[in-house]
């Protein structure tokens, strides 16, 4: 091959690598994007919406519907709050008198029987004069009349009281108001089923019995 040739053919080969660099720059540099005309082109360029984004912008709503309920109350609520106030006054106001009144009840029952004993000391001091008397004298008579006056100066005093004597000898045989210790035989036909002896006397304070009579029946 001739010097000429070799030149030539240099020359084509720098040709060919010009070409194919230009070609390469070209597929390597990008497109410039075409901006979009229509409003159609321009609503498909717009950047779609993640997930994310979407389930923060609907709590943000519900967050913006719930905050008006938030901050109406609720009649109910109010209305129950209203009624637990009311109970826990009543509740407190309930403890103060059932204290206020236990120890008004305490202060009666001290002071109840003050009366009570205020006039049996009396009675008390005709005993004690009795008994002083019966040890200076030697009068029996004088004696008994001291101690007959003074036993129905305590009976008239239980009459005060409305205390009561209980009618028991003689009379029918009831369990309401007599306690039967035993039966001995009737001393008269008359008498079968009745009270033929009185041991201990039965009273009552009104209409209620406070001590019932023991008693002996007749059969």
């Amino acid at each position: 091959m001739s010097e000429k040739d070799k030149n030539l053919q240099k020359e084509q080969n720098e040709l060919q690598d010009a070409v194919n660099q230009e070609e390469t720059d070209k597929q390597s540099t990008p497109e410039p994007e075409k901006e979009p005309t229509s409003e159609s082109e321009k609503s498909e360029t717009k950047t779609p919406e993640t997930k994310d984004t979407a389930e923060t912008k609907t709590e943000e709503k519900v967050k913006e519907n719930n905050e008006p309920e938030a901050e109406t109350a609720n009649p109910l609520e109010v209305k129950l709050q209203e009624m637990t106030d009311k109970y826990l006054r009543l509740s407190a106001e309930f403890d103060n008198y059932r204290k206020r009144t236990l120890n008004e009840k305490m202060e009666l029952t001290k002071t109840a029987g003050e009366s009570i004993f205020k006039d049996l000391l009396p009675i008390l001091d005709n005993f004690e004069r009795g008994l002083l008397s019966a040890t200076d004298t030697a009068d029996l008579k004088a004696v008994k009349d001291g101690i007959l006056l003074t036993i129905n100066q305590f009976k008239d005093f239980l009459k005060q009281k409305g205390v009561k004597e209980m009618e028991a000898l003689h009379q029918e045989f009831n369990t309401d108001v007599h306690d039967a210790l035993t039966k001995i035989p009737a001393p008269k036909k008359k008498l079968k089923g009745k009270v033929v002896d009185v041991i201990e006397k039965g009273y009552f304070l009104h209409d209620k019995v406070i001590r019932f009579a023991k008693v002996v029946i007749g059969e």
